[in-house]
């Protein structure tokens, strides 16, 4: 048993979680892929309307780091690269790839990997990359370069601490595959030479503790009980609490010598190395009372999210609200025509007994309740009044960036003031101030590069004719010199 340690702030949350049988969904008559990845991050179209995919085909390519390639999650069509709605708070439509499939589900030949020990991490780190793995807890980053460790690592950190109120993919997960999440994690362990490995559990999850504890019985993995305090599951202070270390602002967890991977990405990392699987399924939580048939689903990524909630019984009369994500950081969704995408890992539909009543903003009282409960010790109030005032500069000066957006000060606050939406706004605003900054920059450079090419021009055009002058000046005077000899 290790040693653990509190991190700042956070608030206990009433459970609502299910810890279901894996239920699988049968095959959607179409696929949806959007080729935005990450914020501005694209992935490219590797084919065209009409030609014909298999299961685990790439379908897009990444264009840098920051991206993954796509692959199909069944056999079909390419029906088309269009506009459509994706997984946006603001409802946006965005190129996508859709796949119409054909029911038979053919797949790519795998490529196992019997013995990993064999291989080296460089090559392992590839075939991760090349599987498409992301973080599935939420954040979406590539696996790969996260296991592109600039600094020695001494701690691998399993997180399934799923610290939102109703999502249990996770714990479904590991009840259903604990040698796979296990086998996992060890492979990861061996590409990043790291001394350790934690894999953290809440500790309002017996079943699924215990299903770990058989699954490592022979493996030097520790399994460690974390308290189900609100955002323990968030990457910052589940290190905190495990190692006693604190993650400075503009700081990775890289630069102290600790990776934390999530339990579903763990399994991901299992099945494209030991099975030679790509990342095409993931299981997804879809809960709440607006749902009539709750339950934790094997999905294809790609599938409209319409088509789980009629493999859930269908919505119930009382429905008000269709969130992806938890209740605490999840968007609402303005249409169920919207796809799963690998971030998906749950669907929550709420009804009004379930939301919580909507009350106008009043005025801050400066109760400070905001800051006792933030978990990156922040100043909410301040931030919410510098955004509020347009001064983002001091914004920035109160570390807006380092919020992690989990709402617990929209939970205490009793002025209901939308503090998140704030931080969220006042983040838009600078990210657009710094874009068009830059952009400013790089026209001003550019004139300055226009100017210098054009006094460089002008000087030679100078030079030339000061040069062509000269030599018809000496063509000149040895023409009269010449002439006076002759005379």
């Amino acid at each position: 048993m290790i040693k653990q340690w509190k991190f700042p702030g956070g608030i206990a949350l009433g459970g609502h979680k299910q810890t279901t049988e894996i239920r699988d969904t049968a095959l959607p008559a179409e696929l949806i892929y959007p080729l935005l990845q990450r914020s501005d991050c694209y992935a490219t179209a590797t084919l065209y309307p009409g030609e014909r995919v298999l299961k685990g085909q790439v379908i897009a390519t990444q264009k840098n780091p920051l991206t993954t390639p796509v692959h199909a999650a069944s056999s079909g069509v390419i029906k088309e690269i269009a506009p459509h709605l994706i997984a946006h708070p603001s409802g946006l439509t965005d190129s996508c790839i859709v796949i119409e499939t054909d029911g038979l589900d053919e797949a790519l030949p795998a490529n196992p990997c019997l013995d990993y020990h064999l291989e080296t991490a460089e090559n392992l780190r590839i075939k991760i990359a090349q599987a498409g793995i992301v973080g599935l807890g939420g954040a979406a980053f590539p696996t790969a370069e996260k296991l592109q460790a600039l600094q020695p690592i001494h701690t691998l950190i399993i997180n399934g601490a799923e610290c939102e109120p109703y999502i249990s993919c996770d714990a479904s997960l590991i009840g259903s595959h604990a040698q796979q999440v296990v086998q996992g994690a060890l492979i990861m362990q061996y590409i990043l030479q790291a001394e350790r490995c934690i894999i953290a559990i809440e500790n309002n999850m017996p079943a699924t503790l215990q299903a770990l504890h058989e699954a490592t019985s022979q493996e030097s993995i520790q399994i460690v009980s974390v308290p189900a305090i609100y955002p323990t599951g968030g990457e910052k202070q589940l290190i905190k609490v495990l190692t006693g270390k604190k993650i400075p602002a503009n700081s990775l967890p890289t630069d102290h010598g600790v990776v934390c991977q999530n339990v579903g990405t763990a399994f991901a990392v299992y099945q494209a190395i030991i099975q030679g699987i790509p990342l095409t399924e993931r299981i997804i939580t879809i809960t709440g009372k607006g749902i009539n048939h709750p339950g934790n689903l094997r999905v294809k990524i790609g599938t409209p999210i319409k088509y789980l909630i009629e493999q859930c019984g269908g919505y119930s009369q009382n429905i008000q609200r269709l969130i992806m994500g938890g209740p605490m950081m999840g968007i609402a969704l303005s249409s169920d025509d919207i796809a799963v995408i690998k971030a998906t890992n749950c669907l929550l539909g709420m009804t009004n007994n379930e939301l919580a009543e909507s009350q106008s903003a009043m005025p801050c009282i400066r109760c400070g309740d905001c800051s006792t409960v933030c978990p990156a010790e922040l100043l909410p109030q301040q931030l919410y009044w510098y955004g509020r005032s347009g001064q983002l500069e001091q914004c920035q000066d109160y570390q807006l960036f380092d919020c992690i957006e989990c709402g617990c000060c929209d939970i205490v606050c009793p002025s209901h003031i939308p503090l998140v939406q704030s931080f969220r706004s006042s983040k838009g605003e600078l990210i657009i101030k710094e874009k068009q900054a830059a952009q400013a920059q790089l026209a001003k450079k550019r004139y300055q590069n226009q100017q210098q090419r054009r006094e460089k021009e002008q000087q030679d055009k100078i030079a030339k004719a000061a040069k062509r002058q000269a030599a018809i000046d000496k063509i000149k005077a040895a023409a009269a010199k010449r002439k006076t000899q002759g005379v």
